[in-house]
């Protein structure tokens, strides 16, 4: 049986979640500094609407952008330790993106409000990973029992 305070041993899907989506933001950080997956390097600016360069082609980013993705992607691997923690980092870590995709809808793209960078891609991004990230938290907190341990 698994515990919500687990440090040690297998685990639960719920923190196994936190750490993925985790690793996928400090890949995302990394991959913002690589010239070639970010188009327009020669742009990248610390921060600001003025940063050219777009992750992928498509999501504007600059040096500012890259350190949140590198410094979120470091939380949700630590925070993984413990269902609670893993849980708080899904959950308040969705509320964040929402509000986030929020604020870029809010904002012009072209004010000094824009200070992160953000584009329409970036906007629909933090929406879908607010919703999912909200998801996770809900739905794999209904069941934390260890990952591969069948059920009684």
């Amino acid at each position: 049986m698994a515990t919500t305070n687990r440090t040690t041993g297998p685990k639960t899907t719920l923190q196994k979640a936190a750490q993925a989506v985790g690793a996928v933001f400090l890949l995302v950080g990394v991959l913002g500094f690589i010239p070639g997956i970010t188009s327009n390097y020669e742009a990248l600016s610390f921060a600001g609407h003025g940063s050219g360069a777009l992750l992928l082609g498509i999501f504007q980013v600059s040096i500012l952008h890259n350190i949140v993705h590198l410094l979120f992607g470091i939380a949700g691997i630590l925070m993984s330790r413990t269902n609670g923690q893993a849980r708080n980092y899904l959950l308040y870590g969705g509320v964040i993106y929402l509000i986030l995709w929020l604020y870029g809808l809010l904002i012009g793209q072209d004010s000094p409000a824009n200070f992160v960078p953000v584009n329409t891609a970036d906007n629909w991004l933090h929406f879908v990973l607010g919703i999912g990230m909200i998801a996770l938290a809900i739905l794999l907190s209904r069941n934390t029992r260890t990952a591969g341990t069948a059920s009684r």
